[in-house]
């Protein structure tokens, strides 16, 4: 029998078909992290320079809103050595309370990058004791010298805290737990979207007052090492602002 050309390199086109993929495996795995054997290790990031005092703190989370809302987002501290740098350990900021909406990312809303800031997120920025033993960890092993309670426009927590109240409705499951927690900021003094709007704002007042309160929090804010403040975000522009 006659081999045709085709017979006689195939054997050849098979073994460089399979040399080809044992290069591009091997590719696959150093890019996921693999270190070829005997290279020389990573040299140590820099540590980053981050806010050690509250006033510093709050000065960086204006900055960073400003980049956000002007489009001008730096996405920073994502790079290699940044990642690196954070496997021994981390040091925080800022912690942000916030609401747990979509639209109201921490570290987005803010420009901030991967161990800026410590975030814990509840509907209606609403505590219980696993969301205060969260800020306390924060607060007294990290030493993060800034709490931010951020509330936002549109709140959903709060808009279905202020109907079950009008309306008498017992929301589902859990739910009613977080409208019961509202409650008690609910502004009376106002009515429809402007009722839940200043309730808003209520609730956030309410809860960063409480955490002012708790005795660990207290001292280290009687001490100068800790600030606990109370702030909006604004959907619609985008602007995150202080609330006395």
């Amino acid at each position: 029998m006659k081999i045709t050309r085709a017979a006689r390199t195939a054997p050849t086109t098979r073994r460089t078909l399979l040399r080809a993929s044992a290069a591009t495996a091997a590719a696959g795995v150093l890019a996921a992290g693999s270190s070829p054997v005997g290279a020389a290790p990573r040299p140590p990031a820099a540590p980053l320079a981050r806010p050690t005092t509250p006033a510093a703190a709050l000065k960086e989370l204006a900055a960073g809103n400003r980049r956000w809302r002007t489009l001008r987002q730096r996405h920073p501290h994502e790079a290699v050595a940044v990642r690196n740098s954070l496997v021994s350990g981390q040091a925080p900021f800022a912690l942000i309370l916030g609401c747990i909406d979509s639209r109201v990312p921490p570290e987005l809303v803010f420009d901030q990058g991967l161990g800026d800031l410590m975030t814990v997120r509840s509907a209606g920025e609403v505590l219980d004791e696993a969301v205060l033993g969260s800020i306390a960890y924060g607060v007294l092993e990290l030493g993060i010298p800034l709490v931010v309670v951020l509330g936002h426009q549109l709140c959903g927590a709060v808009a279905a805290a202020v109907h079950a109240e009008e309306t008498g409705e017992h929301l589902p499951a859990h739910i009613q737990y977080v409208a019961d927690q509202i409650r008690p900021a609910i502004d009376h003094a106002h009515h429809g979207a402007a009722r839940v709007d200043a309730t808003v704002s209520a609730q956030v007042r309410l809860v960063r007052d409480r955490l002012a309160r708790e005795a660990d929090l207290a001292a280290q804010v009687a001490a100068g090492k800790l600030a606990v403040v109370g702030a909006r975000y604004e959907l619609n522009t985008q602007l995150v602002h202080r609330i006395d």
